[in-house]
């Protein structure tokens, strides 16, 4: 019989978790992502506890939008100089930068405490299908719609 109280260390243990973002709509796939950053697919899920797991996501460039989103979505940051508002289209952001546009997505969707930037560092995005080194991590995948 274990004397262990409470989880152990096998609960808290981090997966690797891979998403293949082509033909998905943006906003479902930053949800579920910002679902097993957090750790809500676990057992063992506390609020104030980080106990999220690995996402590795491929392709985003391929990632879909509904709507006029393309259009209309207007990612904007300031440089903190006078004057320093910048504003970058959709489509320019995705042409340059396309994996900003999964982090950020997934930025809204995790709740806005100390473990935010924590979670973003588990959050790995590549443009294209290499994802290099990380492939020899990956124990599940994000085929049948859900990461769990």
């Amino acid at each position: 019989m274990s004397q262990a109280i409470g989880n152990t260390a096998l609960a808290y243990a981090r997966v690797w978790h891979h998403v293949d973002a082509s033909d998905r709509v943006l906003g479902k796939l930053a949800e579920r992502i910002a679902l097993v950053l957090m750790g809500k697919h676990k057992p063992i899920f506390d609020p104030g506890v980080d106990c999220g797991d690995y996402v590795v996501v491929s392709n985003a460039r391929k990632v879909k939008v509904t709507g006029k989103k393309a259009e209309q979505l207007v990612y904007r940051h300031h440089t903190m100089f006078p004057g320093g508002l910048k504003e970058i289209s959709y489509r320019d952001m995705m042409a340059r930068k396309p994996d900003e546009i999964i982090r950020k997505a997934v930025s809204g969707m995790l709740p806005k405490n100390k473990l935010r930037e924590r979670r973003l560092e588990r959050l790995r995005i590549f443009p294209d299908e290499d994802i290099g080194t990380f492939q020899h991590n990956i124990l599940k995948r994000f085929e049948d719609g859900t990461l769990r």
